[in-house]
């Protein structure tokens, strides 16, 4: 039988003889069963008085009561867990969603007009920190990559070329759109040649009819500021530079344009290709060399 059917007490008794004790039980049919059993240990229980003898039905009583009150107080344990638990997963629920969001801001920072030329800067400085032990050629090397990865150069380079494009082949625009690419790299090797205290900052961006209009400002050494913008395209999930505006109104793809139309007119798509490549192929060289 199990504990929940029945309950046992050991009372010591005036009804059993020295030496033993009552046994009392209640059944779960609600039957009172009690007999004399030796002493524990072979000890007496000994004659108690009959003031301190309680009868088997009072004892039962207050067992069954003590049972009662332990039930409903496990159960207002286990109700607590639960609220506890319940309480724990939904802050665990919105930290998770907090994290989610702070996620997804990070992500959005990070593919931003801002970010974009924040990060061409970062690579500017690195690489103008350690110019002179560069060298021309390690610096192309060491900011293609950035240069890549930071300007539309093949959204430049048709730009840049003008009408003339329309006409070129799938060929000629690639060979184009790759000597630009390292033409430019090749202009700010020269340009970023050495770090004298001068700062690049990003200083705010506003919405613009082709995309984003990144304002920053390079101050040199003597602490006279140049203001440089960028206009940037959305590229998929990126910013990519697409043009620059020094002093707010000079474009840079003006201004190739006009260079690029003289030598298109005289020389045609692959004069171009050639004096673009003029300008990189002795840092390709020497950075070959170095390796």
């Amino acid at each position: 039988m199990s504990p929940v059917q029945v309950e046992f007490l050991i009372l010591g008794s005036a009804q059993c003889s020295r030496g033993t004790g009552q046994l009392g039980g209640y059944f779960s049919n609600g039957a009172l069963t009690g007999r004399c059993t030796p002493g524990r240990f072979g000890r007496p229980f000994g004659q108690a008085p009959v003031e301190r003898v309680a009868s088997a039905e009072t004892r039962l009583r207050l067992a069954r009561k003590r049972r009662d009150n332990l039930a409903t107080h496990r159960s207002s344990v286990i109700q607590a867990a639960e609220l506890t638990t319940a309480f724990w997963k939904a802050v665990a629920f919105a930290a998770g969603v907090g994290l989610s969001v702070l996620s997804y801001s990070v992500h959005a920072a990070a593919s931003s007009g801002g970010d974009t030329v924040q990060g061409l800067y970062e690579a500017l400085v690195s690489t103008m920190k350690n110019g002179r032990t560069l060298g021309p050629s390690g610096r192309f090397a060491q900011l293609q990559p950035a240069i890549r990865r930071s300007f539309d150069i093949a959204a430049m380079a048709r730009l840049s070329v003008g009408p003339a494009w329309t006409a070129l082949s799938e060929n000629q625009r690639t060979q184009l759109t790759d000597s630009f690419g390292r033409y430019i790299s090749a202009i700010y090797a020269d340009r970023f040649d050495n770090y004298a205290g001068q700062k690049l900052e990003v200083t705010g961006e506003q919405p613009a009819p082709s995309g984003v209009l990144v304002k920053s400002q390079i101050i040199k050494a003597s602490g006279e500021p140049i203001r440089v913008d960028y206009m940037m395209r959305r590229n998929g999930d990126h910013w990519l530079i697409s043009d620059i505006y020094l002093d707010g109104a000079i474009s840079e793809v003006a201004t190739r344009r006009s260079e690029f139309a003289a030598i298109l007119k005289t020389e045609g798509i692959d004069g171009l290709v050639a004096a673009l490549n003029r300008k990189a192929d002795p840092l390709t060289v020497s950075a070959t060399r170095s390796f």
